[in-house]
């Protein structure tokens, strides 16, 4: 998601907070997680969003906002982002470490949620980048792993380097909230777009959607009537994928009307 700048802050104070950075990891030069001390009273749903800030030296404030990462029931927020070239926030974000404090706003915001989707046998979580951020929350669900019987996590990157969480995802089979009961559910398939690597796939979503390779990976047939889908990264991706899930006869859930896609820009 982009950057944002504001005007100087007079009574808006009271909408925000400055919270200290508990934890840091880099996972390549461009990009890194970390944890922020969590306020009492902040609640969000898994998807959702949070603001975070920077004071700049005009008196104003530059913002952008980032999904969580973490449970709702974690006592820390937890991030995960790209230093934007030249970015007034992110590349300052980027010189921070544990003990800095950094402004979040006290509401968290946004549609992204899987409640969204009607039931359905296969769940498809579809990113690039940092948009893999608020699946790693979603996943932390119990009811998603009771709704669906396929979870299939695809997360395409440039360079093999750029494949964050492996570990992490690889854990939630495990995790003791799933059980054996649902550990068979969740597939991972990680996508690698400018090197040929072993155990990735090597085309953008979209490509690998109209082809059939991305459902020949997972053992699945894509069918409207049992598929969802979440979208979330840059926005050429979604735009894109969702053009093609349009073609394979998926449209966007709406209040209104149930639909099998569900999108959201991750940058």
């Amino acid at each position: 998601m982009s950057e944002t700048i504001t005007a100087p802050a007079t009574q808006q104070d009271d909408k925000f907070s400055a919270e200290r950075i508990s934890w840091l990891h880099r996972w390549h030069d461009k990009l890194f997680s970390f944890r922020l001390t969590r306020p009492e009273g902040f609640r969000f749903t898994p998807g959702q969003f949070a603001r975070l800030g920077h004071a700049l030296p005009d008196g104003g404030h530059v913002w952008r906002a980032y999904s969580m990462v973490s449970a709702p029931w974690d006592d820390y927020l937890e991030f995960y982002s790209i230093v934007v070239p030249g970015g007034q926030f992110t590349s300052r974000l980027a010189q921070q470490g544990v003990g800095d404090s950094v402004l979040l706003e006290r509401k968290a915001t946004g549609f992204f949620t899987a409640d969204r989707l009607p039931d359905g046998e296969q769940l498809w979580l579809l990113a690039t980048g940092t948009g893999l951020a608020p699946y790693l929350s979603i996943l932390l669900q119990e009811d998603v792993w009771q709704r669906f019987e396929h979870i299939v996590l695809v997360h395409c990157v440039r360079e093999v380097g750029e494949l964050a969480y492996r570990e992490e995802i690889a854990a939630l089979r495990e995790h003791p909230l799933h059980g054996d009961a649902y550990a068979h559910k969740l597939q991972y398939l990680p996508v690698v777009t400018r090197e040929q690597v072993p155990g990735c796939l090597h085309e953008r979503i979209p490509a690998l959607l109209a082809s059939g390779e991305l459902a020949a990976a997972a053992g699945l047939v894509i069918d409207p009537e049992v598929s969802r889908f979440m979208i979330c990264g840059n926005p050429r991706m979604v735009k894109d994928t969702y053009a093609q899930l349009q073609q394979m006869g998926c449209r966007l859930a709406r209040l209104a009307a149930p639909g099998q896609v569900v999108l959201e820009n991750g940058w």
